[in-house]
This record gives structure tokens, C-alpha cells and sequence, in this order.
């Protein structure tokens, strides 16, 4: 059953309880007064039923049959049609939840018209009764009652966030991997929570602009400055948690990139190390293969007289030169000029 609470309200003072939409229609036509209808997620045949009695705009009664509209105010004629997004933080999750009221304020009635189970509006509609000199100022009375319900609903919702905020800033400088992620949550928050209140700012001015031609009572005009007052500084912290996140993601991304330079700075340095190594290997190694040409060139000289010398101290009796008288001194000349000429050939190659 979509109707959940139903009165008629007369002087301030609640007369009639009716079970029905038709039983209310007939006593608020029998008693006048004022018709405070509930309704949560009416079906098509209750929202016709209003809209038939009451006279209601097709396109507001579209909207409120669809839901997922924005915050509006509109006027068809003498009915105001509003819609409001409460909002409520679950501490659980950590996350923010939002509602959808839709009202239809006439000059004696009021529709409201929940897709959301909460908030109730049973408490609303208690107070509003235990304050009959309020009542009694007609339809506007409950519509801002409603809204500073909703309004004061948001405080919660402020405190939880700038919790949730405070605690991103510690995980920012801690270096916590997950902190992008849920920075990138919040925000989306944060955005749903401004379009849910920042429209109530030009809501609430212009039921303050049409209070003369609309003829409404000066002391709901102060109230309804109250609820703006209210909703200015909740937009302010709005709009302060929006640029304190997207502050953290710049810082976020600045020390990634930070780390990031850091890392390159560490690998290059490390390059550069090993590339040093590597210099000093090579010329370690060219050294020593110089020292080992060096060796194989002196090597080589000195071979060559031993050679000479080898051959001849054989004891063969048949050898060349064996009886001449220039042999010794032929021999020692061949074996310095074999040395000098290998001396002359590995000068040339820069081996020594």
C-alpha cells in the first residue's frame, strides 16, 4: 500500500485520519482545511487519482512517476511542485546515499511522494503536529518543514565525509597504494552531495522572491532564510571538499611521479655504475693485452738467436760453415740481425 500516512488538518490541529484517497478528498471537501497526503512509490492509479483531484500538472506528475529527477522548484499556477534529494552517510561502507521526495504544494494540500525508503517523514510530520501555530500557516508550513529535515539531514552526511577526508591525507603521505582509488570514490561523492544541495540555494531564494505575490506568512519567510543560511554553509563545505580532493589528486600524481624520478634516478645511477665497471674492465683489458704483445714480441726476438744457436750446437759433423774462419762471427752477426729486423717489424706494428 503506497499511502502511508494521511490527514486532514484544520486550524493547525489534525481532525481526520481517512483511510483512503476518496475518504480524503470527501472530508477535506466537507471540513476544508488542510490534506497532508504520504505516498511511497504510488502506484499509477493513486498518482492519477491526486493528480485528477488536486488539479496536478501532467508533467509534474510524469516526473514523479519516473523519479531520478534533479532538485527543482516549479510553479504550475498556484501549485508549487519540488523535488528534494536527501542525502545519509552509512558509516559501515563509508559512502553516501541519496534519496528522492517529491511535493506538490497547493493552496490546501500537500502530496509527498517518496522513491526512497528513507527518510520517513513520520518524525517530520510528529513535529509539524506538536507545533499546531506552525501548521496553521497552511501548505508552505509543511514544505519547510521538509526541507529543514532534509537540510539538517545533510550535517551527518558533512561530518562524514570530512572524516573520510582526514583520513585520505594521512594515507596520501603514508604512500598507501589504494589511496587513488579512493580519493577518485570519494569525489564522486562529493559531486552526488553538491548536486543534491547546491540547487537548494535558487530554490529557497526564489520562494523568498515570489513571498510578497504569493502571499506568504513573514515567519515562514524567516524560517525559509534560516534553512538558506543552513544550506549556504553546507554548499561552502561542499565545495571546499571538492577542491581539497582534487588538491590530493594533484599531490597524489606529484608524488607518484616524484617516486617515479626517484626509480629512474636509482636505475640510472646503476647504469651508470655498471657502465663505469665496464670502462674500467676494458681498459684493464686492452693493458693487459698490450703487456701481452709486448711479452710476445720480446719473446719472439729473443727466440730468434736462440734458434740460430740451437741449430749449430747440434753435434752433427757435416753442417754449413762448420770450417770456415767467418763462421762464428756470420753466425752472431745473423742472430743480431734477425733480432733487430723482428725488433723493426713489431716496433712498426706497435707492439712494443
Amino acid at each position: 500500500m503506497a499511502l502511508i500516512d494521511n490527514g486532514i488538518y484544520v486550524d493547525g490541529s489534525r481532525r481526520h485520519t481517512p483511510a483512503s484517497l476518496d475518504e480524503t478528498y470527501e472530508r477535506l471537501h466537507e471540513h476544508g482545511g488542510m490534506a497532508w497526503i504520504g505516498l511511497f512509490q504510488p502506484s499509477e492509479e493513486e498518482l492519477s487519482s491526486v493528480a485528477a483531484e488536486f488539479d496536478l500538472h501532467p508533467l509534474a506528475i510524469e516526473d514523479a512517476r519516473k523519479g531520478h529527477q534533479r532538485p527543482k522548484l516549479e510553479r504550475y499556477g498556484d501549485t508549487l511542485f519540488v523535488v528534494l534529494r536527501p542525502a545519509w552517510y552509512i558509516d559501515e561502507t563509508e559512502t553516501v546515499h541519496f534519496g528522492e521526495i517529491h511535493l506538490f504544494v497547493g493552496p490546501s494540500f500537500v502530496v509527498t511522494v517518496r522513491h526512497a525508503a528513507r527518510p520517513e517523514l513520520a518524525s517530520n510530520r510528529r513535529w509539524m503536529e506538536a507545533h499546531p501555530e506552525l501548521l496553521r500557516l497552511g501548505p508552505e508550513a509543511v514544505l519547510y518543514a521538509v526541507l529543514d529535515e532534509i537540510v539538517d539531514g545533510y550535517a551527518p552526511v558533512v561530518a562524514g565525509l570530512e572524516n573520510d577526508i582526514d583520513e585520505i591525507e594521512d594515507q596520501l603521505f603514508a604512500g598507501d597504494d589504494a589511496v587513488a582509488r579512493r580519493i577518485y570514490e570519494l569525489l564522486s561523492e562529493v559531486i552526488g552531495f553538491q548536486r543534491a544541495t547546491s540547487p537548494l540555494r535558487s530554490m529557497l531564494e526564489a520562494l523568498l522572491r515570489g513571498a510578497a505575490k504569493y502571499g506568504t506568512h513573514q515567519e515562514l519567510q524567516n524560517r525559509y532564510r534560516d534553512v538558506l543560511d543552513h544550506v549556504l554553509r553546507i554548499a561552502e563545505r561542499a565545495d571546499a571538499f571538492r577542491v581539497l580532493l582534487e588538491s590530493s589528486l594533484t599531490v597524489h600524481s606529484t608524488l607518484v611521479t616524484q617516486q617515479q624520478n626517484e626509480g629512474m634516478r636509482r636505475l640510472a645511477e646503476a647504469s651508470l655504475a655498471q657502465s663505469e665497471e665496464t670502462r674500467r674492465l676494458s681498459k684493464q683489458s686492452i693493458a693487459q693485452n698490450e703487456e701481452m704483445k709486448k711479452i710476445t714480441g720480446w719473446a719472439a726476438i729473443l727466440f730468434a738467436p736462440s734458434l740460430v744457436s740451437s741449430v749449430y750446437g747440434m753435434n752433427f759433423e757435416v753442417m754449413p760453415e762448420l770450417g770456415a774462419e767467418w763462421g762464428y762471427p756470420i753466425a752472431l752477426a745473423g742472430m743480431v740481425a734477425l733480432g733487430v729486423g723482428l725488433w723493426v717489424v713489431f716496433k712498426w706494428k706497435r707492439w712494443l
